[in-house]
């Protein structure tokens, strides 16, 4: 082969990369400024006496407020979205914040968690904390919670009409004491649900006590496009990275959440949202 051919060849081979980054940047960049996909689920659940009307839960999380991917202003647009789901309870499993270096625009906590307060559910409005918010400064994010009209549960348990709800602080950063919140839930008595940043503590639950909520994993963030991802952020890898795990008796729920964490896309992982309808176990 001549130089010539050589180069025309080189030539070629650089045009096809380049336009495969291309795709692929923009296949990115379209997955993560996605809207929030609409997941779906009924879950029943003992402790609700017969008779007793689907409660709705909607369940958020891992919003990392920041640029260039989830601007306040977007926040906006996905609670106008949540909205019109009408759900009884807003569920939001953490890491409301970012402090990620490759951030184009990072916001104060007033700024980030503002667009929250427009949320609207007849039977409360619940989050925990996540990693990030105890790195951002959790006493700021919380405070910003409450004053959107949040409950904020660290360890404890609160009443949201025929539910008992409890959250775990956050498992990654050492904060969550899972008994604490169990025990406070069984003192409040109804159908059972824990929240938790992390799925981490979900193997621990006592048989059949009932459904967790959970996000941090993002499903991945960035995933190969026949299934799985280089990392997790979960002790036990895949397994209870992703959507609905039932064992023991109970439902897991994962959610790939709507931000981005360390960079600021995602791959062949979309921001979703679950709306979980709650009935009786016998219905």
């Amino acid at each position: 082969m001549g130089r010539g051919s050589r180069w025309r060849t080189l030539r070629w081979v650089f045009v096809v990369l380049l336009a495969a980054a291309a795709a692929l940047a923009a296949k990115a960049w379209s997955d993560t400024a996605a809207e929030p996909e609409i997941m779906r689920l009924t879950a029943r659940l003992d402790g609700l006496p017969a008779g007793t009307p689907p409660v709705r839960l909607l369940l958020l999380s891992d919003i990392h407020v920041s640029g260039p991917d989830m601007p306040p202003e977007r926040l906006a647009r996905i609670v106008e979205q949540a909205n019109r789901l009408q759900p009884d309870v807003v569920l939001i499993a953490g890491d409301f914040v970012s402090e990620k270096r490759t951030a184009t625009r990072l916001y104060s906590a007033a700024e980030a968690i503002a667009p929250l307060a427009a949320l609207k559910a007849p039977l409360g409005k619940i989050a925990v904390p996540g990693n990030h918010d105890h790195w951002f400064g959790v006493a700021a994010v919380r405070r910003e919670l409450e004053r959107a009209g949040f409950t904020v549960l660290a360890n404890a348990a609160v009443r949201a009409g025929p539910l008992a709800i409890g959250g775990i602080d956050d498992d990654y950063t050492g904060h969550a004491d899972p008994s604490a919140a169990l025990a406070a839930v069984d003192r409040l008595g109804g159908g059972r649900v824990l929240l938790s940043h992390s799925p981490d503590p979900f193997p621990d639950l006592p048989a059949g006590f009932g459904l967790m909520l959970a996000g941090h994993t993002h499903c991945g963030q960035i995933r190969y496009p026949w299934g799985g991802s280089p990392a997790t952020m979960s002790a036990y890898g895949d397994r209870y990275a992703c959507g609905t795990v039932r064992e023991n008796g109970n439902l897991l729920v994962t959610t790939a959440g709507l931000g981005t964490s360390v960079l600021p896309f995602r791959l062949f992982s979309r921001p979703e949202t679950w709306l979980i309808e709650v009935v009786p176990a016998g219905r």
